[in-house]
């Protein structure tokens, strides 16, 4: 005999913020697959084996530290990639998108040990298309915006200085996209 019981359950407590994000397009008059070569040579993937290592040898921050400066020459690495088109291509989508989670450990623990609602907006996504020509147009979400909505001093700042950083990083492509920025 099995018995079927109901169970209510009591209102979660929830809080709602609004805030707004500053998307920033920049066409790059690049072409796709050019850009997005330069941008992963740019922004090398993260390579977890060294803070593994250090983790488990029980090492240090400054160990972590400078391992992340090698694995990321100009600030910033990438965590993840998903290529859009193999995924809609069967629904007959034909442009090229790739979304990258763009960032750095060490600049989230910044923010982290501020608030942990930083890692919604850490890393940064990031998605580089293709429009009509084939040139990749690279979009984001304004760092400085997203980690302004926290409402805490300390993490805005780094906010901003991860538009420098992505401004920066774009530079070392060819782009000049301090404006967009700014």
């Amino acid at each position: 005999m099995t018995s079927s019981h109901k169970t209510t359950a009591a209102p979660a407590p929830f809080g709602v913020t609004p805030h707004t994000m500053n998307r920033i397009d920049i066409s790059t008059g690049v072409g796709f697959a050019k850009f997005r070569a330069a941008f992963e040579n740019a922004a090398p993937p993260f390579d977890p084996k060294p803070v593994q290592e250090i983790t488990a040898r029980g090492g240090s921050w400054d160990e972590v530290l400078a391992a992340a400066a090698v694995n990321a020459p100009n600030g910033l690495m990438v965590y993840a990639t998903i290529d859009a088109l193999p995924l809609l291509s069967a629904a007959g989508h034909t442009t090229e998108a790739v979304e990258y989670l763009l960032g750095n450990h060490t600049i989230a623990e910044k923010m982290f040990r501020h608030d942990p609602k930083a890692m919604l907006y850490a890393p940064l996504r990031v998605l580089v298309y293709a429009d009509a020509d084939g040139n990749a147009i690279f979009s984001i979400d304004q760092p400085s915006a997203a980690f302004g909505s926290l409402g805490i001093d300390d993490v805005t700042k780094v906010g901003e200085s991860l538009d420098r950083k992505v401004s920066n990083l774009l530079r070392v492509i060819g782009i000049d996209a301090d404006q967009a920025f700014g």
